[in-house]
């Protein structure tokens, strides 16, 4: 009860003091769920300054010039966990930031510092608009070459500085109508000729991606008295051949059946190759007893003056003439000629044929 009438004293002050015409600052700003946004005071604490922050007539925050007192949420308001590893105090300007805003963080925000007796109030009106999860993350999945569109989901304030940083590292800025890309060497050669900002929202879109472009984005609005950031993640994959449908079992099995074909195949040519050549010995063995065959009709014939009648065949024993066999078929073809004739013993065949 001490803190909420603190805080009634506080409002009974900041009455007087806007009908004395001295009056308090007020600004206004709407941030999607997830943002940091941070309330600046505008000033550099001292010694004698005392800063409190208010929300909905609850104290959250406080810090002394001196440092002897700092506390956030819980630690001033026990049993008050709203904020709860939400909230943190710069020390040197009193700012306040609140990270990872919730709808029910949307509301009026109060700061009173007092100096010397002389006590300054400032009103923030934040309003936290929710989103859908898929919009909270800001993950954002393209291939390669393809191009990615980070959106600030705002209209750029002329007064206000979008600074855009890629795991830390400054990578563009836009303020009024002037806008810079990529000023250190190690940026121009990561993005040479990719990022494209838009003036009217200060979006960032990277063209022609690469995996090296994968990382964190943060966004980063500054203004006099407000502060937003924004992050993004962009996972750029590498692209792969498309899919036939096709399991590896099948592809192995395919495989298979293909090289079984192809053993098949040769196996065939081979036994071809194997026939025809044994065809062709078998018939240079039967050629060449018909020539001895020949050779030795022919001497009996010589040496015993025997004739043979025109177009008789000779036979080897054992084989009848006409039979059909392969044998009298080859020595069918070796007749002697007509009306005998002299003998060359020497010879393979009788004189004259």
């Amino acid at each position: 009860m001490a803190d909420r009438g603190e805080r009634k004293r506080g409002g009974i002050l900041r009455s007087t003091l806007c009908a004395s015409g001295v009056g308090a600052d007020k600004v206004s700003v709407s941030v999607m769920e997830g943002d940091s946004v941070t309330l600046n005071t505008g000033v550099q604490t001292n010694q004698q300054d005392d800063i409190k922050w208010y929300f909905k007539d609850i104290r959250i925050a406080r810090i002394t010039g001196d440092l002897s007192f700092i506390c956030t949420d819980v630690q001033c308001n026990e049993g008050t966990e709203r904020f709860r590893d939400r909230l943190k105090l710069d020390h040197q300007t009193g700012s306040l930031t609140i990270t990872n805003t919730r709808n029910t963080d949307s509301g009026v925000y109060i700061l009173e510092i007092i100096n010397t007796g002389k006590t300054s109030e400032n009103i923030f009106n934040i309003s936290v608009r929710g989103v859908s999860a898929a919009e909270r993350d800001e993950m954002k999945s393209v291939k390669e070459g393809e191009s990615v569109t980070l959106d600030t989901r705002v209209i750029k304030n002329t007064n206000a500085l979008m600074t855009w940083y890629f795991n830390d590292t400054l990578i563009a800025e836009i303020t009024g109508d002037q806008s810079k890309i990529c000023t250190d060497d190690q940026c121009k050669e990561r993005f040479r000729d990719r990022l494209k900002l838009d003036h009217q929202t200060g979006s960032l879109t990277i063209t022609n991606t690469t995996n090296t472009h994968s990382g964190e984005y943060k966004l980063q609005i500054n203004s006099s008295r407000i502060s937003i950031r924004r992050s993004f993640s962009v996972s750029v994959s590498i692209k792969t051949v498309p899919d036939s449908g096709v399991s590896s079992g099948a592809v192995a099995g395919i495989c298979v059946v293909v090289l079984l074909v192809v053993a098949a195949a040769a196996a065939v040519i081979y036994y071809r190759h194997w026939k025809s050549t044994q065809a062709g010995q078998d018939g240079n063995g039967m050629g060449s007893d018909a020539q001895r065959a020949l050779q030795v009709f022919g001497r009996i014939s010589c040496c015993n003056s025997v004739h043979y009648p025109s177009g008789q065949a000779l036979f080897r024993g054992g084989e009848t003439p006409g039979a059909p066999t392969k044998r009298n078929k080859e020595l069918e073809l070796l007749r002697l000629p007509k009306g005998g004739g002299a003998c060359d013993v020497n010879s393979q065949r009788p004189d004259g044929a």
